[in-house]
Order: C-alpha cells, then structure tokens, then sequence
C-alpha cells in the first residue's frame, strides 16, 4: 500500500516484474505437465534417444535473454530515477546504533532519536551514514537496514560506507519500519516510526526542537541534579551519555539525544509507548525489558526514578 511517489515507483516495478514472471511460470508448468503427460511411459514403447537439438536450445537461449531485456529496461530506469537527489529534498543523516537511531537534520540543526519527522509532499533525501565504530559500545559497526515500506524500499547501512535512500509521504501520518538487518540480539526491538506533518505544522516541530525547554522546579529539578551529576551504583550520571541539546551534535552522544524527550510518541526505538508506567519499568532494568538493550542498570531507588520521570516530562 505505497504512501509516496519513491514508493510507488518501486511497487509498479514490482507489479511489471510479477506478471511477466507469473506468465513464465505457468507456460513452463503447462509444458511440464503437457510432456508428463504426452510422453508418459506406455507398454512396448521406448524413448527415442538423441543428442542435443539446435533448435530447441537457442529458442531457450534467445526467449529467456529477451525477457531479461525487457524487465531490465523499467529496472534500470527505476534505479536511476531512485538513486538522483530530488530537487528541494529535506536533508537528513541518519545514524544506526545498536540499537536505537540518530537524525541529524542537516542545516537545521536539529537532533533527535528513533522518531523521524518529515512535511508531506516533499522528498526527503537521507544520508544512511555507516560509521566503522559504534558510538555506544566501542565495538565494530555491524550492518543495519533502514525500511519504512510504506515510503520505500529498504537500504543497507554498511559499516565504512555512505549511502542514500528518498521517502516520500502524500498524506499526514505514521509509518512503521523495521530494521531489517540482523545486528544482534536487540535487532527485533530496533523500530522504526516514521511521522508526515503538513508543512507548516512540520515548520513548527522543527522549530520547537531549537528551542530550550523551561527550568524545571520542585521534583524535576532534583531529577534534572540526578540527571547531570548523579552517581549511581550501575554507574555515572545520564548526563555522560546522552544530551539535551539537540540544536547540535555535541557530547555526550553514546546515547539518544534526550532534548524534547516528552514531544515524543515513544522511547527505546519505538517499543514503549512514552508514559510514566514504562518510563518506570525502563529506568528500573533496561535489560528486563528490551533485550539486547546496550543502556546499564544504573541500580536506582523509586525515589530517584520518580524524580528522573518528572524531570524528562519537562523536556517538550
């Protein structure tokens, strides 16, 4: 059910490729079946043996090669309609970690994690950056996938290596991906959302996201103290991994950018709905709830939980 024109373009190739590969298979069954049938063993008759037949073969050369042709032709033509940077495209960089994702908005210096906000009926050309090292765990880059089906195909993320992929979305609403790479064991829980305003509406988000959120009070404060300069018996203070400055890429940056964590829909890549009840259950063990999850069990009271909770519910 594609939902752009990047999209479409891919499924009506799909659509060309399918019915000519579907009248190949049934001519080649019904010719299957045809010399089952025809030349069936019968009493007193023996099969006729000769080598080779000229005729036949290049008929099975020449058929296959024309057929090639003519699906090469909307193929070639289609990678190269996808491949080009569309003219006013909304430049984007996205960065696959295990096992969340990075948006870096180029030019408007805005970084966010793991929802993707993109204006309707404009292209957005992104920049899948495959970076040797991963940020979060110090180890090798592994491959991911990036894959919104509703808004394109998928395109590898490969470590070492840039490549690029457009979506595109005709209508407001939410689209759901998946990464379709295997990255290890969090690859089922690394989710995609994918989120088409209209334009303007899309303007406002993306100038809601240079702004500074307010000076927290009362139990967000104590929760804004524990966030930056907290220590905890699974570890230092969320501050050393994640920012809450999302106007640019600055460190820390091993974890998701936390700047307007409470304008998102959801949190650990799109699993948990963002909601105190969940926030809880995240905060208290990571691991228990996702596996796979790279972020520590930190070993927090209900106290400082409760005050973390109220603190990231100012960041809007």
């Amino acid at each position: 059910d594609p939902a752009g024109e990047v999209a479409r373009t891919a499924d009506q190739l799909w659509d060309i490729t399918f019915g000519i590969a579907a009248v190949v298979f049934f001519v080649v069954e019904a010719a299957l079946i045809y010399t089952v049938v025809r030349f069936r063993r019968r009493p007193g008759r023996e099969a006729a043996q000769f080598h080779g037949n000229t005729r036949v073969e290049v008929i099975l050369t020449v058929v296959p090669a024309l057929i090639l042709a003519g699906i090469a032709v909307p193929t070639v033509q289609s990678i190269f309609t996808l491949s080009q940077e569309p003219e006013g495209a909304l430049q984007v960089k996205v960065v696959g970690h295990r096992f969340w994702w990075e948006y870096q908005y180029t030019g408007a210096g805005v970084v966010t994690a793991n929802e993707l906000h993109i204006p309707t009926g404009r292209p957005v050309f992104i920049n899948l950056e495959g970076a040797l090292t991963d940020r979060v765990t110090g180890e090798a880059a592994v491959n991911h996938s990036y894959w919104i089906p509703r808004l394109a195909g998928t395109q590898d993320i490969i470590p070492g290596r840039d490549t690029y992929m457009t979506l595109e979305a005709d209508k407001p609403g939410t689209y759901l991906g998946q990464c379709k790479e295997f990255c290890g064991l969090g690859h089922a829980y690394m989710r995609q959302r994918v989120i088409a305003h209209p334009p303007r509406q899309f303007q406002t988000w993306l100038q809601e996201q240079t702004t500074v959120p307010p000076a927290p009070t009362g139990l967000a404060a104590e929760g804004e103290e524990l966030f930056t300069s907290g220590q905890f018996p699974g570890g230092p203070a969320c501050a050393s991994c994640h920012a809450v400055d999302s106007t640019e890429l600055t460190a820390p940056n091993t974890g998701p950018n936390l700047t307007h964590f409470a304008s998102r829909r959801t949190f650990a890549a799109g699993v948990f709905e963002n909601n105190e009840a969940n926030l809880s259950a995240w905060l208290a063990g990571p691991a228990d709830v996702k596996p796979g999850s790279t972020m520590p069990d930190l070993g927090l009271t209900q106290e400082q939980i409760d005050a973390l909770i109220a603190y990231l519910e100012t960041r809007e």
